[in-house]
């Protein structure tokens, strides 16, 4: 196992890093010890997914958050008994319990195969199953790339500023995805995945009531669509309250949410900034315009995001409960 020490690598040697740890991933990792195991977490999913749509916007956000913070390591599964670890941070709070409840599920089908039991590890259940999800809701299917190891540290304290904020702006959005090698287009097209996002009202309401002394209303959001984002999330409205991202389409993978930023129906500040800023917004319309080309440039962002901060070989361990380490 690596030692602890922090190490600074400069973003001319992160592509030389992210290239080593593609090399050690492969999609035919499991083919002689575990040979379904696709197949074992596809039914999973699917069973899941078949009880709650919520399975797959929970899923695809769980990926996202595990693969900032630490790397693709499953870390962001631990549990803690005194809510100390990743999960019990406040941006994670809000992650929905549907997801973590697919992973484990997918860990059981798997192990319950003989040639299985505790030989895959939940990054990679974890890593299948985003995929799996993508695919049931209309979105492509890709081949993942496996190999990974779970992580053995998972602190409450490293999820902060690891993590996108509803009121970035195109420079932060940038600057964080490049530190995991992501590239604009990359940071795009996976923004693209709010197509089935759902938010609580608190995450955007100062958009819709106190925006600006002068503007009670962000003047880049459609204000009929602000009206009616009123309406959905009144004053004092139940924290718990959740809406679609995507007022279009919203349980489907497509590019719809694309063409609502051209129409101003961004939720976040973050999404809309992608039209606003005149340097995306030619991505945007080309993914608005084309589904296919956004499909692609999803699949090629996705796959170099499951890459992120892998540990392979003997680093870290294949847990046998995804909550907690062996």
């Amino acid at each position: 196992m690596e030692n602890q020490n922090s190490i600074v690598v400069s973003f001319i040697l992160l592509p030389l890093l992210l290239a080593s740890a593609s090399a050690q991933l492969s999609q035919n990792f499991y083919a002689n010890n575990c040979p379904n195991v696709e197949s074992l977490v596809r039914s999973a999913v699917e069973k899941k997914f078949n009880q709650t749509f919520i399975t797959a916007p929970g899923t695809l956000r769980l990926f996202f958050h595990d693969c900032f913070v630490r790397g693709c390591d499953a870390s962001v599964l631990l549990a803690s008994p005194t809510n100390q670890a990743e999960k019990d941070s406040a941006d994670d709070l809000s992650l929905a319990g549907d997801g973590f409840d697919t992973v484990i599920k997918a860990k059981a089908a798997v192990d319950s195969d003989p040639m299985c039991t505790n030989k895959v590890s939940c990054a990679d259940i974890l890593a299948l199953a985003t995929r799996d999800v993508v695919n049931l809701v209309g979105g492509p299917f890709y081949q993942v790339e496996l190999g990974r190891r779970d992580g053995l540290i998972s602190t409450k304290t490293s999820v902060n500023s690891n993590l996108p904020k509803p009121g970035f702006n195109l420079d932060q959005l940038n600057t964080m995805f490049a530190r995991h090698g992501l590239s604009q287009t990359d940071m795009i097209a996976l923004s693209g995945a709010h197509t089935i996002g759902f938010s609580h009202c608190s995450r955007f309401s100062n958009r819709i009531y106190n925006f600006s002394p002068t503007n009670r209303i962000d003047p880049t959001l459609n204000f009929q669509y602000a009206l009616q984002l009123r309406q959905l999330c009144p004053v004092n409205v139940d924290p718990s309250i959740a809406i679609n991202m995507d007022p279009t389409t919203p349980q489907t993978f497509d590019n719809a949410y694309f063409t609502n930023l051209q129409q101003g129906k961004g939720l976040f500040s973050s999404d809309q900034i992608l039209f606003t800023d005149p340097r995306s917004t030619p991505t945007v319309n080309l993914f608005a315009s084309n589904n296919a080309a956004f499909q692609q440039a999803f699949v090629t962002a996705i796959t170099k995001l499951g890459r992120v901060g892998v540990l392979t070989g003997d680093q870290g361990e294949i847990r046998q409960d995804c909550t907690r380490l062996n």
